[in-house]
């Protein structure tokens, strides 16, 4: 092992460990609500993914269990980020009181939230603003376990009004997180999901290799983002011709073109 992938597992251990105790402490300090760290809610277009340019209601959790190198919301991720504590019930109704039908849960890393099924499944059961349910969908980091949300789908199927997608990275060798990923996760995915890779320079023929490997192309959208700055669009696109992956799709992330210089509410 590298000098460098050691001190990348030390990050993600520590991080972990530090993330598992202060969410153990707001599920189970006595005499109070559980909530859950909500570090903003805002309402804005779908960056990227299948609903791009779709109005959104979104919920960043804070804490993460890894921390890639290209990082965007780092300011949400660190142990201690500034957050406020909501019941599930308090961000059902926000969502409720804005009128849109796309719900992005995201973060730092929502999944390990103890109480993200709970909040799954009241979204779930919304009517939404057109009377055909809401469309929930978790952004996720490939690392942390999709296993009950996966059965919190099947279980809940057609009966409740909403319907639930998973949008899971793998994170390739230039995050420096590529060996926490779950292969697993991605056996659960379907046609209604996504998986992305965010490309730096040199990541485009392990995305491939991967999409490959997890028997991605045709099962699931497949979804390759530039790195800002570290990759032009244009050679995502030339690597597709090259390559024939008409399976796949080059997306750049829109809250990035239309607010450049901009972290946060968007």
């Amino acid at each position: 092992m590298t000098c460098e992938n050691e001190n990348a597992t030390a990050i993600y251990g520590s991080l972990h460990d530090a993330f598992s105790a202060s969410q153990r402490r707001s599920v189970d300090q006595p005499g109070s609500r559980a909530t859950m760290p909500v570090a903003e809610r805002f309402v804005s277009i779908n960056g990227e993914g299948a609903c791009a340019g779709k109005l959104a209601a979104f919920v960043r959790f804070t804490g993460c269990n890894l921390r890639c190198g290209y990082c965007d919301t780092m300011w949400a991720n660190v142990p201690g980020a500034a957050a406020k504590g909501e019941t599930p019930e308090q961000l059902a109704a926000w969502v409720r009181q804005t009128g849109v039908e796309c719900v992005t849960l995201t973060g730092g890393e929502p999944v390990l939230q103890p109480l993200l099924p709970q909040l799954v499944e009241l979204l779930l059961g919304e009517p939404g603003p057109c009377e055909r349910g809401l469309r929930v969908e978790i952004e996720t980091n490939g690392a942390a376990d999709l296993g009950e949300l996966a059965a919190l789908r099947a279980r809940v199927g057609d009966a409740a009004p909403g319907s639930l997608s998973f949008t899971v990275d793998w994170k390739l060798p230039s995050s420096g997180m590529e060996q926490q990923m779950l292969p697993a996760n991605f056996r659960l995915l379907g046609a209604r999901d996504t998986v992305k890779f965010v490309c730096g320079q040199g990541d485009l023929p392990r995305a491939l290799e991967v999409a490959r490997q997890l028997d991605l192309p045709g099962r699931v959208p497949v979804y390759l983002s530039p790195c800002f700055g570290d990759i032009e669009p244009a050679r995502i696109v030339e690597f597709m011709q090259e390559n024939q992956m008409t399976w796949a799709t080059a997306q750049v992330q829109l809250h990035k073109v239309i607010w450049p210089d901009v972290e946060r509410g968007v």
